[in-house]
């Protein structure tokens, strides 16, 4: 791989100054300081810094290992158990203390924090995608930090070394974060591993996605891949499929998150190839299941078409198919031409009732809102 150009330099600098929502992970051997127990000092440091880009108007996440790691230490478990039952006790226990510590230390620095625990079903059902989607940018909204991490305690496949940097990809993609900030005890990703390799070169900045990636970072089945760097590599992979761009860094860099922020490219920079606007819509346009579709009136292609506006029930005149929540829909003009698609906020029946009907009357028809829109602008994309 070439040296990096100035170009690239210019790209990767705007790329890190112009995130706006930002995903950080920090793994086990980081917060526990190598297993040793919660890591007060790191912790405090990383939530300065997080409620520092939170006053610079950034949006921010933190998806954090070391439930089970603290909750061996508090159990007195000197070695890692192998029954699932064992870990997940162990992660019920951790969890409380993992919760706890990152409240008190965001606290100092005034800012509210909600626990939210996921498993990866919670992101492969679509309802439920939608319903923790839209649980994460309310939190966002009321300034609100989310600490987040596997539910180790209700999970029988997932607990394995690295899974949190795939759901810290994966929550990038929840919420369409710009930037995926994985801290990790390793300096970045290398060319071969310097442990064996005196002439490994260190990798300032790559697509995501590059496959030669892959192959630098040991393969799955190394030993420096197991729960290493490989699992970073694809989970860049993953996070650039809606346009979020990676960093890979060693977690006590002094002042990482700051830096980042203010474009000074630290570790590794794993750039998205599409924009996260442009990836989204592309991935709604060019999708072919779809399972059903609604009808809006004159006023409404106008609004959807010069306007750019979202679809409200009221310009709905017709719905078709069976469709739940979370699928994408066709928006058809009068003459029954498709116009537009997008992801529904209701199911098709909730919609059949919803037709002509302003927002405000959504909770008196349903007995809930879910979202004021049929179907919100930043989920639509026009197609003629």
């Amino acid at each position: 791989m070439r040296a990096m150009s100035q170009s690239n330099n210019k790209e990767g600098t705007a790329t890190l100054r112009d995130a706006r929502r930002i995903v950080v992970k920090v793994g086990s051997s980081l917060v526990t300081n190598d297993g040793r127990g919660l890591d007060e000092a790191a912790i405090g440091e990383w939530c300065r810094q997080l409620a520092a880009l939170r006053a610079d108007g950034r949006e921010v996440i933190m998806v954090s290992s070391g439930a089970i790691a603290e909750g061996m230490k508090r159990l007195g478990w000197t070695t890692r158990p192998h029954q699932l039952h064992e870990l997940q006790a162990a992660a019920a226990v951790g969890q409380m203390g993992l919760a706890q510590m990152y409240e008190s230390k965001l606290r100092q620095h005034g800012l509210a924090s909600a626990q939210v625990l996921l498993t990866h079903a919670d992101l492969a059902d679509r309802e439920r995608y939608l319903n923790a989607r839209s649980t994460l940018l309310t939190l966002l909204s009321l300034h609100v930090l989310p600490v987040i991490n596997e539910n180790d305690t209700v999970v029988n496949d997932e607990i394995k070394v690295g899974d949190n940097d795939t759901l810290g990809a994966l929550v990038a993609n929840l919420v369409e974060a710009d930037l995926l900030v994985i801290l990790t005890d390793q300096k970045g990703l290398y060319s071969a591993d310097p442990r064996k390799d005196p002439h490994a070169r260190f990798i300032q900045q790559a697509k995501a996605g590059d496959t030669s990636l892959e192959s630098m970072a040991g393969g799955a089945g190394s030993s420096i891949g197991k729960g290493g760097m490989i699992t970073k590599v694809l989970a860049a992979k993953r996070a650039a499929g809606s346009g979020a761009s990676t960093v890979i860094a060693w977690g006590r860099e002094p002042d990482c998150l700051l830096r980042l922020a203010q474009g000074e490219i630290i570790g590794t920079l794993l750039v998205a190839p599409t924009q996260k606007s442009q990836a989204r819509k592309r991935w709604m346009a060019d999708h072919l299941q779809m399972r059903g579709a609604v009808t809006v009136d004159p006023g409404a292609v106008e609004k959807l078409r010069a306007e750019g506006k979202s679809l409200l029930p009221i310009g709905m005149t017709a719905v078709e198919g069976d469709f739940a929540r979370g699928d994408v829909i066709a928006i058809r003009d009068p003459a029954g031409l498709e116009i537009a698609r997008g992801l529904a906020n209701y199911a098709s029946a909730e919609a059949r009732m919803l037709c002509r009907k302003p927002s405000s009357e959504i909770e008196k028809l349903l007995g809930y809102v879910a979202e004021p829109e049929m179907i919100h602008r930043t989920n639509l994309v026009l197609t003629r």
